[in-house]
Parts: C-alpha cells; structure tokens; sequence
C-alpha cells in the first residue's frame, strides 16, 4: 500500500514539475519573441525627432549615439557627477537616469540648444566672461542646471537649504551651491560658477 502510494505521489510530482516547467518554457519563449526596440518621439531643441531605440537605451545615449548631439557627457554614468544634465519640460534632470522610452512627447533642450557659438545663451556669455570651466568637460551639465536653477527659484521651489518655507527663495550664495552640488567640478571652477550665475541672475557675486 506504502508502496503504491509513493508511487502515485511521484507520479502527480512529476506531472506537477512537468507542468511548470513547460509554464517556465512558454515564458522564456514569450520574453525572448518580445520586441526591445520601439519608436519614440521627442522634440529636442525645438525640433521633433522620431527614433526606434533599444528600450534600454538611456536619454544620454539616445542624444550622443542616435541624436549626435554630444555637448551632453557621460561622466560616471550613475547621476552622481551631473556632465548629463539636460532640461526636459522646464526641469533639469540627470539623462544618464532615465530611459528615452519614458520621454515620448517631451520637450529636450540640451546646451546645443541654449545656444550657439555665434549667439550665446547669456549663461554661457558668463561662464566665459567668468571663467566658470577649466577642462570644460562639467560646463554643459553646468550651464544646463545653472540655467534651470535660476528657473525653480523664480518658481519659488525651495530646496535644502531654504530657512522659510513659506517665503520666496533668495539668491543667495547658499542657495545657489546647494542648488549645483549635484554637478561636480573637478577643476575646481565652483566660486566662478557662482559668480557667473549670480551675474545672469542680475546680482552681485
């Protein structure tokens, strides 16, 4: 009786295993036939640009190895160091973080869209008038985030470092290194930074 028990509970066991890994199967199968490029839509310095991505790929590569645009740099490529900032719908964000996928419809301005050589963004004028680089390689994560700071304190967002929530943020100096301790100057440049955003902001250093 034991016997046949056994028997028959390895029999069901096996069927049971049977069936789950054909279940596993099918779902290997199912994952593997999915498509991992799609179309994407964004409009990036003013211009529509329609693309079909690997859906892995970041905003940042999407920009340098599909866009061509690659004033925007990859530094550590983790969000820590701030070379990939872009502006996207009004906000500064980190383009290494995000996927181009998440961005159909958005509206993308990187530093080649702020200005040009020949007409620059007031904020790029500073940083040359400031010397606000060494290397260069930070400067248009720099100016990118700059630009949109000098944006979220006239919008009256605070941050860190702001004493009263219920009064409008000051440009202060405080203010303004909290504000870019999230893009990383390895040379050095910081107090020049600040003297350049302080000038376009129409204050003194």
């Amino acid at each position: 009786m034991a016997t046949a028990t056994t028997a028959a509970m390895g029999t069901v066991s096996r069927g049971a295993y049977a069936q789950g890994a054909g279940a596993s199967g099918a779902a290997a199968k199912l994952g593997s036939d999915a498509p991992s490029i799609m179309p994407v839509s964004l409009k990036v310095n003013g211009v529509q640009r329609d693309l079909a991505v690997d859906t892995r790929t970041t905003l940042l590569d999407a920009l340098r190895e599909h866009l061509h645009l690659t004033g925007t740099k990859k530094g550590c490529d983790h969000g820590q160091c701030g070379a990939c900032t872009v502006i996207v719908d009004g906000r500064r964000i980190n383009s290494c973080l995000t996927l181009a996928v998440m961005h159909g419809g958005d509206d993308v301005i990187t530093i080649e869209g702020l200005g040009t050589p020949e007409h620059m963004h007031p904020m790029q004028t500073a940083f040359v008038k400031h010397d606000g680089y060494q290397c260069g390689y930070c400067t248009p994560g720099q100016i990118c985030s700059a630009v949109a700071v000098l944006g979220e304190i006239k919008a009256g967002i605070p941050s860190h470092v702001t004493d009263d929530l219920t009064a409008e943020p000051q440009l202060t100096n405080a203010e303004l290194r909290e504000r870019m301790s999230g893009n990383i100057c390895r040379c050095g440049a910081y107090s020049n930074i600040v003297e350049a955003i302080s000038e376009v902001a129409g204050r003194p250093a």
